[in-house]
This record gives C-alpha cells, structure tokens and sequence, in this order.
C-alpha cells in the first residue's frame, strides 16, 4: 500500500436520500459514516465536502458510485459477445454507455444503468458528474461499481471490513454500497484490483480484484476505426 493513504472514503450517489459516506482506514476499519444532504445538486456537494474534508487529500483515496461524466457524444462502437469482437454502431443502436460499462456488463459484473448524453442524464447521475468536478484536484478519486464489487467478492472469504452501523437507518443499502465503494479503492491502491474501461476517453471503473483473462480478452481494449467491421 501506498504509505501516504490513510483514509479510504467510499460515496452511494442519491438525490433523494442524499449521499451516504463511510470512511475505512488503513487496516480496512470503520472511522466514520454521515450522510450529504440538501435537496439541490450544489447543496448535497457543498455537505459532501464539508464530510470528507476532515481528510486531507494527499491521504485519502475516494470511491464513488457514480459516472464520472456524461457522454459528449453517441457510442460508436458495440460488443458482439457472440463473436467476440467489436462492431461499428447501428441506426438502431441508441448510443448510451461508456466503455467501462460495456466492460462490466460483457463480463458478467453486473448491469449497469447506461450512462447517456448530458442532456438525456437522469438527476443522481448529473449530481455524480459534479461530485467528480468538485473533487478535480484531488489525486485519488475513483469510480466505482458496488454491483461489480460485491460479484468479484463472493467467494473470497479474506475480504473482511471493521463496520459500524452508525447512520445505516436512513438507508442501509446505500450506506453498505458506500462501504463497498470505500473497500473497493482499498483493495485497489493496495494493489488487488484492477481497472477497467477508458479507451473511448469517459473514464474508468475500479474494482476489488483481478480480471484473470485481462490480457487476452479484446472487450478490454477500445477499437479502431479501420479494425471494426
């Protein structure tokens, strides 16, 4: 592990409940767990960082479950899974989704909800897209995938996390899933993980462990142009 990590803080993106944070430290222990409120998208922002400033930066590593950005333009290429390769976009195809999307659906990690274009995103993920830019200058902000996280995790009883209950009530779901979210950059910066996605330029996702067939598998590389039928 990278000595200067000391706190891992894992963000369950929602508008309705607000954000749920819990913070794990270096021996995956409960530190501490809150809830960013507000009803608007600067207000749930401007608590978040109230949070988590408690943490310095160049000490934390951050898990949000959350696409980091919208789309800026429709998807141009899809996964064959039957063939295993690439193809070019349909008239019929609708152009949403990120590459570390397609990565984790294709992989059997979970399904994700298909990250569109800005005018067409749904009001918790506009509020994850700020959340990112309001965290732009700090070094270890990751995107994660609890859905993703909890798959790869299953069956692998040495994962353990010292947890508290503490501010679970107002939604233990979401308070769990910041969990995962904290533990998946833990596993990650502590050289455990892996990331997936980033070739189409929209960012990555983090998860807890290895992707066994990492090299070979073609789905993990963005195509070409001249190279997709």
């Amino acid at each position: 592990m990278s000595n200067a990590i000391q706190y891992f803080i894992g963000i369950d993106v929602q508008i309705s409940r607000g954000c749920a944070v819990l913070v794990l430290n270096r021996q995956a222990e409960f530190i501490n767990s809150g809830w960013a409120r507000g009803g608007t998208i600067e207000k749930i922002c401007d608590n978040l960082r109230s949070l988590i400033q408690t943490y310095p930066g160049d000490y934390t590593a951050i898990g949000i479950d959350a696409p980091r950005m919208p789309l800026s333009r429709p998807r141009e290429f899809y996964w064959d899974k039957k063939n295993n390769t690439w193809r070019k976009s349909r008239p019929s195809d609708k152009g949403y989704g990120r590459h570390c999307e397609v990565v984790i659906k294709s992989l059997g990690l979970g399904n994700p909800q298909w990250t569109p274009l800005l005018r067409d995103a749904p009001q918790w993920m506009l509020l994850g897209f700020r959340i990112f830019e309001s965290l732009a200058g700090v070094k270890n902000v990751f995107e994660v995938f609890p859905s993703a996280s909890y798959k790869m995790l299953d069956k692998d009883k040495s994962c353990k996390v010292g947890l508290n209950f503490a501010n679970f009530a107002g939604g233990p779901k979401d308070m769990l899933d910041a969990c995962i979210a904290a533990y998946t950059v833990y596993e990650f910066i502590n050289g455990r993980g892996s990331q997936v996605g980033g070739g189409d330029g929209s960012g990555t996702i983090v998860l807890p462990g290895k992707i066994s067939h990492e090299l070979n598998n073609p789905i993990l590389t963005w195509p070409l142009d001249d190279k997709t039928e």
